[in-house]
């Protein structure tokens, strides 16, 4: 019988949203979200982005899928609330103490 271990690497997800397509554009938006539990936090609970840029989230390690914007808000509807167009979401694996 083969013993199954549990692993240690837990899944962080980061949703940053830039001010153009480019991974290389400024971060305008985000979300963290820790598995591993190194960090509680909470929308709006700091004043700057943890990258300025994908770019910079992929040098410290990140993997990243950009999310397909979607087109222009119909005329007359520019001051309703909507979705921020230029989303990447990011994911790393990190070491946990526990399994």
């Amino acid at each position: 019988m083969t013993a199954i271990v549990a692993s240690s690497l837990r899944q962080q997800l980061l949703f940053l949203y830039l001010g153009s397509p480019s991974p290389e554009s400024g971060t305008v938006a985000w979300s963290l979200f820790d598995g591993a539990g190194r960090e509680q936090r909470s929308s709006g609970d700091a004043e700057d982005p943890p990258y300025a840029s994908v770019v910079e989230a992929m040098r410290d390690g990140w993997r990243v899928i950009q999310v397909a914007h979607q087109p222009p808000p119909l005329p007359g509807m520019e001051h309703r609330t909507s979705y921020l167009p230029y989303e990447f979401v990011l994911e790393r694996l990190v070491e946990t103490s526990h399994g």
